[in-house]
């Protein structure tokens, strides 16, 4: 399988954040950003990394984003330098352009201009923390869509020594259990009829709405 071309413009927490992770998952990525402290931060994880300013059209075209299946503008902060990046890309004709914002109306801008995507980590972050928070038997969230989470999870105690079937948590929670954790820390399909230990680390995706039905123990 060919691997994911990918630029990242703009090195902030999220830009160095992405470029290191998205080198873990094996993609060939190029980052770009005007500090130079922040490039070579990220150097050894890329195959290319820029100092350039990004504000400036000549900087962006020299990238040669037209090679690229996805660019990523993460200048959140700024928008006229976003929405020049976003404009560029597009022209180049990137298939897939994302684009990081910090309020609706900059969201709504990137996207008239191209974005295909647009994310706002910060407001994502909030969300995150408040599931969280809505109980001590959540342990990561992560958000599919508006209807749809993700939660990885230790057991309410009143689950403990009863099998999925006999909780019957879907009625109950509106919650599907899809998953758990083996001895080697991997994820596998949960047995419905085998008893749920104090231990055990559970996959279950509901709707975000029902998640403080988990605070209940």
């Amino acid at each position: 399988m060919k691997k994911k071309s990918i630029a990242v413009l703009g090195l902030g927490k999220f830009g160095i954040s992405l470029v290191k992770t998205l080198d873990k998952y094996g993609a060939d990525v190029m980052a770009a950003d005007k500090v130079e402290d922040f490039v070579n931060e990220v150097s050894d994880c890329c195959t290319a990394a820029v100092c350039a300013d990004l504000s400036i059209e000549e900087n962006l075209l020299k990238l040669g984003l037209k090679d690229m299946d996805i660019v990523v503008v993460a200048m959140g902060e700024s928008l006229e330098p976003s929405i020049l990046a976003v404009a560029v890309a597009k022209e180049a004709g990137v298939p897939m352009i994302v684009a990081k914002s910090s309020s609706a109306r900059m969201s709504s801008i990137l996207q008239k201009v191209g974005a295909n995507k647009v994310i706002m980590p910060e407001e994502y972050a909030g969300m995150r923390s408040a599931a969280l928070l809505i109980s001590e038997n959540l342990k990561d969230y992560f958000q599919v869509s508006d209807k749809l989470c993700m939660v990885e999870m230790v057991p309410l105690e009143s689950w403990i020594g009863k099998s999925v079937i006999e909780l019957n948590v879907r009625k109950k929670y509106n919650l599907t259990i899809i998953g758990v954790k083996d001895q080697d820390d991997n994820w596998v399909p949960i047995d419905p009829d085998h008893p749920i230990q104090k231990e055990t680390i559970l996959l279950a995706v509901t709707d975000p709405q029902h998640l403080n039905r988990l605070g209940n123990k």
